[in-house]
Formats: C-alpha cells, sequence, structure tokens
C-alpha cells in the first residue's frame, strides 16, 4: 500500500500534504507493513472537520493494518479530539507534520494515550522555510507557499490558531521553488497561504507581495502562468496592481476574502473592510485589467445578521461582479467569539446560504455565456477538462493534463464551457 495521504480544505494543505509524503517517505512509513495513512484536516468549518473523522473511520475499516497518523489544522486546534479515536495511531500538529523525525517513532505508537498527540504550541513558530517539492501528485499546476499563519482575529475563525501568526517564505525561496517546477514541466504555479496578502511583514525591508510577484516574473522568465489563491483585497499594494495590470503572466483570476457585504457585519466579523472598499476595489482592478474573473468567500447566516443585513451580501455579488462563489453556512467554532454571539437560527442560516449560492449560479451562468465565441488558454488537469486562464471550467477534446491548448469557446451547459482546439477550427 506504500503511502496514501487524504488531504482537506485549502491549497496550502494540498502543498503541505506533497512535503509530508516525502518527509513520511523519508522516516521509512513506505515500507510498514499494512502501509500508512495520512488525513491532512480542515478546520475552518464543523463540517469539514465532520469528514475528516468519517474518512479516518473509513481509512481504518478498509485497512485494518495500516498506520493512521491525523494532521492539518482540526488537529492542531483539537488533538485531544482525534487522538481520543481508536482508530488513530499518531497526531501531528502543522508544524509537526512538516518533519520526518517526527513519523519515525510511528511504529512503537499506539502504547499509550498520553505518546499519541505530537502537537506544540503554534505559536511559538516564528519562520516558514521553503520546502522544496519536486511536484504536485496527480496535478496539473503546481502549489508555492509563500507564507504561513495570520495576525489577524475575524471573530468567526480559528484557523489562527491552526497556523499561528503570519510568517513568510524569502523571496529567494520562493523563486528557487518556481524555477525548479518550472523545469520540471509544469505550465502553471500557484502562490499560495494562510493571509496572502500579509506576505514580507516580517522579512528584512518589508517586501510585500506585488514585489514578490514582480521578482519571480523576472527570474522566471520561462513561466507560463502564474496564479494567486485567496487574497485580502484591503492589502493589496501598488506593486501588486502594476503587475496585474500589466503582465499578462500572471493570471486575470482573484479570489477574495470578503465574507459579508453589510458593513455592521463587516465589523463583527472584525474585517478590515467596509462595503464600500470592495466595490472600489474590485471596479479599480476591472479598470486595469478588464478581463479580470473575481471569485469570493461568503458567509451566511453571522451571528445577528438581519434580513435587511443579508440582503447587502446578496447585492455585492452583481455591484462587484463576482463569478466564482464560494458561500458557507456559518458554523460556530469553539473558541471564537463569534460563537458567543448572538445566533441566526440554523434553518434560516441554511435558507440564506442557499439564496446567496442561486445569485452565484446565476452570476456564473452569465460568465459562461460572455464567453462565448471568445479566444481562450485553456490548461488541460485531466482528460477533456480545463480551466481558462480566469479559472473557468471548459469542456475540451485536446491536449494531455499540464498543456496548455488555445481554443475557442463554442457554448457552455451552465456548469462548464465547452471548447473547441484552433487548430480544429482552422480544420
Amino acid at each position: 500500500m506504500g503511502i496514501d495521504v487524504v488531504t482537506f480544505g485549502c491549497r496550502l494543505n494540498t502543498y503541505e500534504s506533497e512535503v509530508m509524503r516525502r518527509e513520511a517517505e523519508a522516516a521509512g512509513l513506505g515500507g510498514l507493513e499494512g502501509g500508512a495513512i495520512i488525513i491532512n484536516t480542515c478546520a475552518v468549518t464543523g463540517e469539514a472537520v465532520r469528514q475528516a473523522k468519517q474518512s479516518i473511520r473509513k481509512a481504518r475499516r478498509e485497512h485494518p493494518d495500516a498506520r493512521i497518523i491525523v494532521t492539518g489544522c482540526a488537529a492542531q486546534t483539537a488533538p485531544q479530539d482525534f487522538s481520543a479515536m481508536d482508530e488513530v495511531d499518531l497526531v501531528l500538529g502543522n508544524e509537526e507534520k512538516l518533519h520526518s523525525h517526527n513519523y519515525r517513532a510511528l511504529p512503537d505508537f499506539g502504547v499509550n494515550d498520553f505518546e499519541k498527540a505530537r502537537v506544540n504550541d503554534i505559536f511559538s513558530v516564528r519562520e516558514t522555510a521553503s520546502h522544496m517539492v519536486d511536484a504536485i501528485e496527480g496535478r496539473a499546476r503546481a502549489f508555492v507557499q509563500v507564507q504561513n499563519g495570520c495576525d489577524h482575529r475575524c471573530t468567526f475563525c480559528i484557523i489562527p490558531y491552526g497556523r499561528g501568526n503570519s510568517r513568510s517564505v524569502p523571496i529567494g525561496g520562493v523563486v528557487e521553488q518556481v524555477r525548479r517546477l518550472v523545469g520540471n514541466g509544469y505550465a502553471e504555479v500557484v502562490l499560495t497561504g494562510v493571509d496572502m496578502t500579509s506576505f514580507g511583514a516580517d522579512l528584512p525591508g518589508s517586501p510585500k507581495l506585488g514585489r514578490l510577484v514582480k521578482t519571480i516574473l523576472k527570474q522566471v522568465p520561462d513561466i507560463r502562468r502564474l496564479r494567486l489563491s485567496s487574497i485580502d483585497s484591503i492589502e493589496v499594494d501598488e506593486e501588486l496592481l502594476d503587475v496585474i495590470a500589466n503582465e499578462p503572466r500572471l493570471m486575470p483570476h482573484l479570489h477574495l476574502s470578503l465574507q459579508a457585504g453589510d458593513d455592521m457585519i463587516l465589523k463583527r466579523m472584525k474585517r478590515r473592510h467596509l462595503r464600500a472598499d470592495s466595490i472600489r476595489f474590485c471596479a479599480e482592478v476591472r479598470r486595469l485589467r478588464p478581463d479580470i474573473v473575481f471569485g469570493a468567500d461568503m458567509i451566511a447566516g453571522f451571528p445577528t445578521e438581519t434580513e435587511e443585513m443579508f440582503e447587502n451580501s446578496l447585492e455585492i455579488v452583481e455591484e462587484c461582479g463576482l463569478t466564482h462563489l464560494h458561500v458557507f453556512p456559518f458554523s460556530p467554532r469553539q473558541g471564537t467569539p463569534a460563537a458567543r454571539m448572538p445566533q441566526v437560527r440554523r434553518e434560516v442560516v441554511k435558507e440564506r446560504a442557499g439564496r446567496l449560492r442561486a445569485a452565484g449560479d446565476a452570476a456564473y451562468a452569465r460568465h459562461l455565456a460572455s464567453l462565448v465565441g471568445t479566444h481562450q488558454s485553456i490548461l488541460i488537469e485531466r482528460d477533456g477538462i480545463g480551466r481558462t486562464a480566469g479559472f473557468t471550467l471548459a469542456a475540451i477534446d485536446a491536449g494531455a493534463p499540464g498543456d496548455i491548448v488555445e481554443a475557442v469557446v463554442t457554448g457552455h451547459d451552465s456548469a462548464r464551457l465547452t471548447a473547441s482546439p484552433l487548430a480544429a477550427q482552422a480544420a
């Protein structure tokens, strides 16, 4: 069986899963009789934690002799919950999971519950290393960590307690990782982090994300596509705006951490932007880069949210021109201030989440229709499926995973574009 890694959650977890696979191999887990299964958890919502526990139980049923290691944000924030599970052999924290020596004693684990968890204080971690990864298994694009942790304390968010304070990977380490991945054949690299727009505040000279992006594009001239994962619009710097406007290799797709469209809710979330800031940012970026596509995270049913407040969030989908919407029904996370606020009834939370998703679906359908007849460069992810530069899903019968195919959009089915390679059109 070897080593199987099951990943939940964000793109940073995807990247770290490859580091963990390498470190576990170095520790000899691949040679264990029965193999090893590593569950890399997410703690963003209660549902994410429930799914992780369900996956652990399933893994034990299907592989009774395997060693099961649980790590990730849910393991960092609630190690006792996982070490109490009979199915689990070892619990590792978010820092511990990245180092081979923490896996080496695994065959001796399970002797007693006191040794099952290796989870230290994540806030004691001061630096984030550049963990070199040569490939991302099963992926057409590669992810590179540029930052970890978060210094902000949004009232709904458990993630700082899973990831610690913000810390950046030095620019040289990021550039070398990108150069290595491009040299290994990746046409697209995605920069990722927990609070990526806070990049550089802890580095000498305090370089910002825009400087990092410009440096990558200058020092790795062969890179064909560079993409940013989720950003906080209020932290975007002038150099980043400049590179968005003038560098075609930076993909025209930004996923924004908006969370809400009502000022009172934003204040109660302890966000650092207001409704007008989001609308102004999207208008400015669209002026600089007319083909930009916006995605956003939005929370429905935050504590104290009235119908009028929710309507403001609903309306910002159109006002900001959002296309790829990630909607989260509010999920109280134990230990966060929002969990102690007056809660919205669960049936109302679910109903509002449904309405917000419907608004997102309608916006996405309009976006798909607007691309019919256009020329698009599509990165093939798997046979018959790829994504445009704007991260829109497309069905296309051409190319192999990792190829970029020039195509014309011939239609859509409300879920994805249909496209035909330009060579076929010419024929």
